[in-house]
């Protein structure tokens, strides 16, 4: 029966996720892209769930890209009012179960209600001790590096710094997220295979899952079967998904 349980420890610290197919998923039905970023909503709770119950210590979920303002106009703005929306509403949610949440990105773009919203859920959340739940929003790895290496160069401006004392541990510590482990586990839905201008430096070492479903088909099965996929990668125990629920009840 020992052989048969499985160590949390196994499981991956850090997980992210590329949450794509929603636009592609509402057309399939017949429905406008907006229609499937609704329904999207539904998967993004099942996974936090689902990852909180497994002890996950941070997801990460990227729901727009600094590319995302090329879209039509009247979509990015029903994304941002749906933003809002889900902040408002799911925020005392998260904070009742002990989870903290944090918006990465430059959100210098965003109007001042959405501003003030992602400030005011921060707040409430700031202390709590549970999983880390990160938003990406207006988010790019290429701009996370660009504004670390801002910050860099900034203080050797001011002669705080020499040239030679930065070095990758430096650059780490002024990125976004610097408090967290890296990513070990990077999910993308909707069977497209590239990781568009994600979190570049912290995905380094992660192991890449690509799924079929679109992002509205997410479950929490569908997250088991990508810790379980992650588990026999890295560490080639023959895990089960049904050892993976098994922690899960565990917890």
């Amino acid at each position: 029966m020992q052989n048969s349980q499985l160590s949390p420890d196994v499981l991956p610290q850090h997980i992210a996720i590329i949450m794509d197919g929603n636009g592609r998923w509402a057309k399939a039905q017949g429905k406008p892209r907006v229609f499937g970023h609704k329904n999207g909503v539904a998967a993004v709770r099942k996974t936090i769930s689902t990852a909180a119950k497994l002890g996950i210590k941070a997801v990460t979920l990227f729901a727009f890209s600094s590319e995302n303002w090329r879209r039509p106009e009247e979509e990015v703005g029903v994304l941002m009012e749906l933003f809002i929306t889900v902040l408002s509403t799911e925020i005392k949610k998260l904070h009742k179960n002990n989870l903290r949440l944090r918006v990465i990105g430059d959100t210098s773009r965003f109007n001042d209600r959405l501003r003030k919203k992602i400030t005011q859920a921060e707040a409430l959340t700031a202390e709590n001790t549970g999983m880390m739940i990160n938003i990406a929003a207006n988010y790019g790895g290429k701009w996370d590096i660009t504004q670390a290496t801002q910050a860099l160069a900034e203080k050797v401006a001011q002669g705080e710094l020499q040239v030679n004392d930065i070095n990758e541990t430096l650059i780490t510590q002024h990125l976004t997220m610097a408090d967290l482990p890296e990513v070990d586990l990077m999910i993308r839905t909707s069977g497209e295979c590239r990781i568009s201008n994600f979190m570049l430096w912290q995905m380094a070492y992660a192991e890449l899952y690509f799924m079929p479903i679109y992002w509205p088909e997410f479950d929490e099965n569908s997250l088991i079967e990508a810790v379980t996929w992650f588990v026999n990668r890295e560490r080639r125990f023959g895990c089960t998904g049904e050892q993976i629920k098994a922690l899960m009840e565990s917890e």
